[in-house]
């Protein structure tokens, strides 16, 4: 995929094409994207299925470090206020 900026018309039913390069190696088969609506940029997002089970077991929170898991909660949660 070429990246760079490329002029596109929109139809008159606010239509336009997305790049074919851009379709093949970043829709990877979906048929579906997000669009984020702001004040300026216009954001399309592929919407592509997350495979949760890749990070299933990833973190180490070194439990047995934690001497009082009721300490550990109360301080966590005071730092996420």
């Amino acid at each position: 995929m070429e990246i760079g900026v490329e002029i596109r018309k929109v139809d008159s039913q606010g239509r336009l094409i997305l790049p074919a390069d851009w379709r093949e190696s970043q829709m990877a088969g979906s048929k579906e994207v997000y669009i984020i609506k702001r004040k300026q940029p216009l954001k399309i997002l592929p919407k592509r299925r997350v495979n949760l089970a890749a990070f299933f077991d990833k973190v180490d929170v070194n439990v047995e470090a934690i001497g009082s898991w009721r300490e550990f909660e109360k301080k966590f949660y005071e730092r996420s206020r």
